[in-house]
């Protein structure tokens, strides 16, 4: 029953009472997992560049954005806190004194100990004039120290390279913009951030924007915004009834990264580049991340115009481009359809389009490239994380150890149609990639709802193509101690 009380929340939400119940139904019937049919390989899904196409492809992307005022922006998901990336480090704060001393000589606390000037925060670290070694740890977690603990990864000290010049993750990301995403004279970011960190934000990017602009003339835009409260799903009780609270309130929450598709969505660029808050290297790796970040864009483009050329063609009525669009869906896409079922065609070309930069799998977690089939039977392209197969089915998961790359989140999107207007980005959401975890409020037990993945379910029906991008171009921090990995180090 949805009372008076819970109407008022849902419009205040945006909300409403069909979405309550489509996910009510679809906590009890839960979501299918992926069907893979094989992984995506190099040849079979995965495009390898050689050195003339490399060349090739740059200079499509240069001439697009230098000669054709194309607009880029560069897209950066930034909104979690940087618990996890340093939870052992919490786990010595929360120990006592006795297990802190014992704890001192173990890995990674006493590399950490060890390693101090090399961390970009260090010197802000011993200025803070710690009681002895241990109380580094807990100045860099705590709020009367640098804060670490409870502050976005985004605005955290990443990288040193001279004594007046230390660079946070977001800075990073300027600095990259203004190697391959400039739009004019201007580099356009946008970080989708929470609202208790924008401030943060704010003043961690203000010193490299006025430091470009000073240094080259260039214009810095960063722009943000918040994951949408109508993208919040509902809780469940174990009995897949709305799950309330003390109070007997409805109670929701975040959908999961896959709901900054709306965010995505409302950006007015014609491409957009979109990678993580936390990949980002020392600026000694600047040559080859720029390479082939132009390079997938010069993919993505190339196909873009080869697309809107065949469909600009059907609009003046050419009959010869619907065949020869069915022969580009069949070499390029896998799909098959007739060369003179118009309809169809346009139902599968004209759609946003993006490539995925993929990594050949070296060990590292994430999602890979795999064919999979889809439930009206279309076979496809998907980026595919390991929750959404069956581990149950063992032709299932033996195809899922087969994938020999992995998705490093590095994409290059064409969010405009062939005449200018921007896509609806969500009509091209797969409702039925998201998955249902478990969790707990106050002691009670609920079923909490994820919204299919910005790069899994919510671009699942994008034209899609993958190209192999070197593991240099892949530089995560997960945990602290990933910042003393030599591509975080100086040269």
């Amino acid at each position: 029953m949805i009372s008076d009380n819970d109407k008022k929340l849902l419009e205040e939400k945006g909300i409403s009472e069909e979405q309550v119940e489509r996910q009510l139904a679809q906590f009890r019937s839960g979501f299918p997992f992926a069907d893979l049919q094989r992984p995506a390989t190099i040849g079979d899904g995965i495009a390898k560049i050689d050195d003339n196409q490399s060349n090739t492809l740059i200079s499509i992307y240069d001439k697009s954005i230098n000669n054709e005022g194309k607009k880029v922006v560069k897209f950066i998901p930034a909104s979690g806190a940087a618990t996890r990336m340093f939870k052992q480090m919490f786990e010595f704060r929360n120990a006592d004194s006795s297990k802190q001393e014992a704890m001192k000589s173990e890995k990674p606390y006493a590399q950490f100990l060890a390693s101090l000037d090399r961390f970009a925060f260090g010197e802000k670290l011993k200025s803070m004039n710690p009681s002895g070694p241990a109380d580094n740890i807990r100045l860099m977690l705590d709020a009367d120290g640098l804060g670490y603990g409870q502050k976005p990864k985004g605005v955290l000290l990443f990288h040193h390279y001279n004594p007046s010049t230390n660079l946070t993750a977001a800075e990073e990301h300027v600095v990259e913009g203004v190697n391959y995403a400039m739009s004019g004279n201007e580099v356009n970011l946008h970080f989708t951030v929470s609202p208790q960190h924008l401030e943060l934000f704010k003043e961690a990017l203000k010193p490299t924007q006025d430091s470009v602009k000073s240094k080259m003339g260039i214009n810095v835009n960063t722009t943000f915004s918040f994951q949408k409260s109508s993208t919040d799903t509902l809780a469940a009780t174990m009995d897949n009834e709305p799950f309330r609270d003390e109070k007997g309130n409805l109670v929701f929450r975040p959908g999961g990264h896959g709901a900054l598709i709306e965010n995505l969505g409302d950006i007015d660029a014609d491409y957009v580049f979109i990678k993580n808050i936390d990949n980002v290297a020392q600026q000694h790796l600047l040559p080859i991340t720029t390479k082939y970040k132009k390079i997938i864009a010069g993919y993505a483009i190339e196909r873009k115009n080869q697309i809107d050329a065949l469909l600009s063609r059907m609009d003046r009525g050419d009959k010869t481009a619907v065949a020869e669009a069915a022969d580009f869906i069949k070499s390029e896409l896998k799909i098959v359809v007739s060369g003179s079922d118009e309809t169809k065609v346009r139902s599968i070309l004209d759609r946003p389009l993006r490539v995925c930069g993929m990594v050949k799998n070296e060990g590292e977690p994430g999602g890979g490239p795999f064919w999979t089939k889809s439930l009206d039977g279309t076979i496809s392209l998907q980026v595919v994380e390991s929750a959404q197969v069956d581990p149950n089915n063992e032709a299932q998961m033996d195809i899922m150890k087969k994938s020999t790359h992995f998705n490093p989140v590095d994409l290059f999107c064409c969010i405009k149609d062939r005449k200018g207007k921007l896509y609806n980005l969500p009509d091209f959401v797969d409702q039925n990639a998201g998955f249902i975890s478990y969790k707990s409020l106050n002691g009670r037990d609920l079923k909490a709802m994820e919204l299919p993945g910005l790069w899994n379910g919510a671009m699942a029906n994008w034209l899609t193509f993958f190209v192999e991008v070197p593991v240099e171009t892949f530089n995560p921090v997960k945990t602290v101690m990933d910042l003393l990995r030599p591509q975080h180090q100086p040269a």
